[in-house]
């Protein structure tokens, strides 16, 4: 009778000499090494100057002065701050759900695939974020003008008086009408993207069970494309807090309208470059970029919690 005897064991392959070994560790620092060096450049020592400029402070008698954490009290007790942190609050509540609200029936109605000329209106929905920040916000402006823009064209032409889009009461709506016409093309390839990678498998099993379309969207669609809600919001929020180029460029056309504290970024922005403050200009800087971190992070969390 045979026996069968069990498969010898394999020799153990000998381990590479140290030389190669090495070779292959610092390969991979070597691919990574220029990505690091310009994150550290451009995003690291930016934020670590910021920091070190808050601690100090130029002062008439004496120089520039290490003063630790009182720029900082300085600014949490800042009315102006907080009136245009305010502000921007404000617009972020208003702006971002009606800009993605728009972007996401957009995308949904060109997923459908009941929409004629698809091709045609995708790209002229997105067009407008093709366009310079700086040359809508000009383009806007002199529309909003009630002497020689479009609104006092209206106003001649039918004799009737249109409210003054840049009065103080309505300009932070007319900022966000043109944040809104610039980026909902933007945010609406986002969600389309991911709509068009959602399997179809999905699509035709509930066909079979007889659902709507309401139904397809709110139980397969928007599931489906959670993630991108999630990052399209913090870009959002993120964008909002960083509101800079619209008040600026208005601010010529809306002088009484716009302050130089109008929104945190602008301010700090004035307290820079008119007033010559900087160490409490970066120290304004610092806390708005916790306060966004705090905010986008929350978000992120709360977006991608499973049964939200």
């Amino acid at each position: 009778m045979t026996t069968l005897q069990p498969p010898a064991a394999a020799a153990p392959r000998p381990a590479p000499p140290p030389a190669r070994r090495d070779r292959r560790s610092w390969a991979g620092w070597g691919f990574l090494g220029p990505f690091v060096a310009v994150f550290a450049l451009v995003f690291l020592a930016p934020i670590g100057y910021s920091i070190y400029l808050s601690l100090f402070r130029d002062q008439l008698i004496g120089g520039t002065t290490f003063v630790g954490l009182d720029n900082y009290t300085q600014a949490l007790k800042d009315d102006q701050f907080w009136d245009s942190l305010a502000r921007v609050a404000l617009f972020l509540a208003v702006q971002v759900p009606i800009m993605l609200g728009i972007a996401l029936l957009v995308a949904l109605a060109l997923d459908s695939g009941r929409l004629y000329g698809k091709s045609f209106f995708r790209i002229t929905i997105f067009l407008p974020y093709a366009v310079p920040a700086v040359v809508a916000t000009l383009m806007w402006g002199f529309m909003y003008g009630t002497k020689y823009g479009l609104v006092g064209d209206v106003n001649e032409a039918f004799g009737v008086s249109l409210p003054d889009p840049l009065s103080p009461d309505l300009v932070l709506a007319s900022i966000g009408n043109i944040v809104t016409w610039e980026f909902v093309g933007y945010n609406m390839l986002i969600f389309y993207s991911a709509l068009r990678v959602v399997p179809h498998s999905l699509y035709e099993a509930a066909e079979i069970d007889g659902a709507g379309q309401i139904r397809v969207i709110t139980a397969i669609k928007l599931p489906a494309i959670r993630g991108a809600l999630v990052i399209a919001t913090i870009f959002s929020i993120i964008g909002s807090f960083q509101l800079f180029n619209e008040p600026n460029i208005l601010r010529p056309l809306a002088r009484n309208a716009i302050t130089t504290d109008y929104t945190p970024n602008f301010y700090t922005y004035s307290l820079s470059f008119n007033g010559q403050q900087h160490n409490y200009s970066a120290t304004v800087a610092i806390i708005m970029g916790l306060i966004t971190m705090v905010i986008a992070y929350v978000v992120q969390l709360r977006g991608m919690r499973k049964g939200a």
